[in-house]
């Protein structure tokens, strides 16, 4: 087994990363420089990427960005791939975008839409489950809000992406939880259908059990 050296980051509004621009949206040009930045200061010139769930944005926005330096990118239910309905309402239309900000400080406005969802059956269980507790506390309501509106800028053309990953033959490895509401499995065809070469991992987990189950699978592979 060969020896690595891992770079975790921090995305915006998670751990100790701070957005000094308030509500403005992150742009793919600023990503750019900010990876720059560090891959220079570092004196790295090949490298891989893996993102998981939100940092699959940033996986994709760092595969755009520089395909000619990347040796794998490896996907854990990637956001990125299909934009939800539910994301773009919440996020684009300005009206929606103002009542979604007001749930971080009124919450019962939010757990009044998740019983109206439930009960029109408009939404599958799991996938309110997991909503809820990403929602409840004032400090998830605010985080949720910020990452949303701030990363909303980072949009791919799958096609795009497919032909990066084609012409430079990076190594793609893709897992989707069987069982995840969040990023399903069949969300991930749009890119991979496109692709000449890719792995693709379906392990019986969800979404919150992925990572444990990626590593597991990620270390038998470097075996």
């Amino acid at each position: 087994m060969g020896h690595y050296t891992a770079y975790i980051f921090d995305l915006y509004f998670h751990g100790q990363s701070t957005w000094g621009y308030g509500e403005s949206p992150l742009e793919k040009g600023h990503w750019k420089e900010t990876m720059q930045e560090f891959l220079k200061e570092n004196q790295i010139e090949k490298f891989s990427v893996v993102g998981f769930s939100m940092g699959g944005k940033f996986a994709l926005a760092t595969l755009e960005a520089f395909p000619h330096r990347i040796e794998e990118i490896i996907l854990l239910a990637p956001d990125g791939i299909k934009t939800s309905f539910w994301y773009s309402l919440a996020t684009y239309p300005l009206l929606f975008r103002k009542f979604f900000k007001s749930m971080i400080h009124h919450p019962e406005r939010f757990e009044s839409i998740l019983k109206t969802l439930n009960a029109l059956g408009l939404a599958d269980k799991g996938l309110l489950k997991f909503a809820a507790y990403q929602m409840n506390s004032e400090e998830k309501r605010n985080r949720v809000y910020h990452t949303w509106v701030v990363f909303r800028h980072l949009r791919f053309d799958i096609n795009q992406l497919a032909s990066l990953i084609n012409h430079y033959k990076i190594s793609l490895t893709m897992i989707v939880g069987q069982y995840d509401k969040v990023i399903q499995p069949k969300n991930m065809e749009s890119l991979l259908n496109k692709l000449n070469h890719y792995t693709f991992e379906t392990p019986a987990v969800g979404h919150t059990g992925l990572i444990a189950e990626s590593g597991r699978i990620l270390l038998n592979k470097l075996r």
